[in-house]
Parts: C-alpha cells; sequence; structure tokens
C-alpha cells in the first residue's frame, strides 16, 4: 500500500470528453482520500479545459484551487495530430519532449484509464515500476503493457475506473462527484446568458453526438424544443465542431426562439452549472451535465446504458428494446432510436422537470 507523502501517480487518459468525464470521479476520489499525493495526467489538448481553466498554474498540495481543483500537472500528448504527421520533425520533437518530461519525475505509479495501445505506449514512456491497467482493456494489445493487470466487475464504466483506481491506492474507493475547473471568465460569460437569479428556467440540448448511429433526428430535437418552449422553459442548443447545421435547423423550426451555443469546453461547463435540464444521447456533454448533477434524459440506440449511461445524477434514460450495442460507425441514426419519439422525450423531461407530479 503506497502511504508516502509524496507518492507520485500518473493518470493515462488521453479522450474523449466523455470518457474523461467517465474517469474524474475515480481520480477524484483519490484526491480525496490522499490529497497530499502528486497526480498528474497526460491529456490531448482539446480537452485540458476539463482538468484545468485557463491561466492555471498547477495546484497547491492538499489545497483547493478552482482553478486546477484536482490534478498537480497536466501532459499534454497531441496523439491525433502524430497519427495524421507521423513522419514530421515536429511529431519526433514533441513524442521526445513528452518522454523526457515523463521520465524526469519518477512516478510510484502509472494509471492507464483508457485501455488503448497509444495510451499503453504513452504510459510506458514514464518508465514507473507500476503501470496498472484493466485485464481486458479497450484494445487487447495494451494489456500487454501493464506491470499489473486488474480484473474489473462491474457494469459501469466509471465504477470499473474506480476499481483501478482502488488498486492503486489500496483503499476500498466510492464514486464521488468529480472536482472540474471553475473559469472565472466562462462564469461571467454564462452569468450574462443565464443569469443565476432571474428569468425562467432553462433546457439544454445537444443534438449532436460522435458518429451517426447515436445521433437522434434533430428534427425530433427541434419538436422537443418547441414543447419545451411552449412550457415556459428557455432552450439552449449546444453546438460542438462540426454540429452548427444541427443548431441551425433547431433554431429554424423553434422561429429564432431557442438560443444556440458555440462556445468553449470552459463556456459548456459554465451554462451547464445553470441550467435545470440537460437532454441529449450518449455524448460529452450529456456526461458533464451528469459529472455537474444536473438531471438528464439520455437518448441511446446502439451504445449500452449500462456502461455508459447516466450516472450520479437524476435520470431518464430512453432505449428501444430492439437496439443492440454495436459500436460501428454508421452514418444514419441505428433502427432502434427511431422508435422513440418526442413526446417520449418531453414525458421524461417533464418527469425531471416536475418529480412532485409524478408522485
Amino acid at each position: 500500500m503506497p502511504t508516502q507523502s509524496k507518492f507520485r501517480l500518473l493518470v493515462v487518459r488521453l479522450g474523449a470528453m466523455g470518457d474523461i468525464l467517465h474517469a474524474l470521479p475515480a481520480v477524484t476520489a483519490l484526491r480525496i482520500v490522499h490529497p497530499e499525493w502528486i497526480i498528474e495526467w497526460v491529456v490531448e489538448p482539446q480537452w485540458c479545459a476539463l482538468l484545468a481553466a485557463e491561466g492555471s498554474v498547477g495546484r497547491d498540495t492538499g489545497k483547493t484551487n478552482a482553478l486546477q481543483p484536482l490534478v498537480d500537472r497536466l501532459h499534454i500528448a497531441a496523439s491525433k495530430q502524430w497519427r495524421q504527421r507521423v513522419f514530421a520533425s515536429q511529431t519526433r520533437k514533441e513524442i521526445k519532449a513528452l518522454r523526457s518530461a515523463l521520465r524526469s519525475v519518477h512516478y510510484d505509479a502509472v494509471l492507464d484509464l483508457q485501455g488503448a495501445l497509444r495510451s499503453a505506449v504513452i504510459g510506458r514512456m514514464a518508465a514507473s515500476r507500476r503501470f496498472v491497467g484493466e485485464s481486458n482493456p479497450r484494445e487487447r494489445a495494451a494489456r500487454w503493457l501493464f506491470s499489473e493487470r486488474v480484473d474489473t466487475h462491474t457494469p459501469h464504466v466509471i465504477e470499473q475506473d474506480i476499481e483501478l483506481a482502488s488498486a492503486i491506492a489500496g483503499d476500498v474507493l466510492s464514486p464521488v462527484q468529480p472536482f472540474l475547473p471553475t473559469d472565472p471568465a466562462a462564469e461571467a460569460w454564462a452569468e450574462e446568458r443565464l443569469p443565476s437569479k432571474t428569468g425562467s428556467p432553462a433546457v439544454l440540448i445537444n443534438p449532436g453526438a460522435g458518429w451517426g448511429a447515436k445521433r437522434w433526428p434533430v428534427e425530433r430535437y427541434a419538436e422537443v424544443a418547441r414543447g419545451l418552449l411552449n412550457r415556459g422553459y428557455r432552450v439552449l442548443v449546444n453546438a460542438g465542431p462540426g454540429e452548427l447545421s444541427l443548431a441551425d435547423t433547431i433554431m429554424q423550426k423553434t422561429g429564432g426562439s431557442a438560443i444556440p451555443l458555440l462556445g468553449s469546453v470552459e463556456q459548456l461547463i459554465a451554462i451547464t452549472r445553470r441550467v435545470s435540464l440537460a437532454i441529449a444521447g450518449d455524448t460529452g456533454p450529456l456526461h458533464l451535465a451528469c459529472a455537474l448533477r444536473c438531471p438528464v434524459v439520455g437518448i441511446y440506440g446502439p451504445t449500452d446504458p449500462g456502461r455508459n449511461g447516466p450516472y450520479g445524477t437524476r435520470f431518464k434514460v430512453l432505449r428501444s428494446p430492439e437496439s443492440r450495442r454495436d459500436h460501428t460507425r454508421y452514418e444514419t441514426p441505428e433502427a432502434g432510436m427511431l422508435t422513440i419519439t418526442a413526446e417520449d422525450v418531453l414525458q421524461a423531461a417533464d418527469e425531471l422537470l416536475y418529480p412532485e407530479a409524478a408522485l
């Protein structure tokens, strides 16, 4: 069991948004139980805002820091860019710099919460004697790079990460609400759009998803938006990179009454703190809402909500019994999702927004 006061741990979870959010409860549990530890994290550059606000300069061990509440230091691994320019001198330079930075720390343990070959290769760069990963990782080849393989027995990925973190700590950990940074500029931006003390409650809709099979038809999201507007709610539509057309469709079909959100990750965190409900498929903004304890309606199809569904908040999951787990990246919505109607979603929203009426 690691007992030294300056135990050094490296967490490897490069991306994506939802996956990092799934990993946060486990690392937060470690931070709460061992506030004196040095915890560092390797991450893709576009997801740094989930761990540290802009302008943060690190974390004072044992003290609360709203800008960077969880980790002491971030290491950037632009692995997606590296794959696009494998033989570029800049790629070699960045990989060498990362390897040098990781080896210089002399970590007591490395924890791979991704289970991919690329995350395992990066974890090995640290040259720690303890490299902990799952016995049955997402990419089978990764397991051969781990020095310790942990059998996980729980269904949800958040709980599986807790099992891995418990192996590091020697403690039996429990899921906790994750620490997320508070960015003052983003909070001011969100307060202007959704004043916390005035105005009607707001609902956040996220029509996008990682691939087409997970994406419920945007026309149905627009129908849900109209229903919420008719109930007196403000409706905000989040549009990530490449999703502007989805937000435009909802804007047009609501006569411009829905409010588009085209902001940064920091701004999405701030605005989600202020909404009463989030509606989305299996995607990062849904899991962000869960991390912030915002009630959610999850619209699921080819992914299994038992493994990747809402967690840690009040929620309703809509999934057809016809849907089967399939991560093939088809462009069109999975057939089972098409059996879910806008009225189904509005009913689930009503049950979360008016829980006393359901009694």
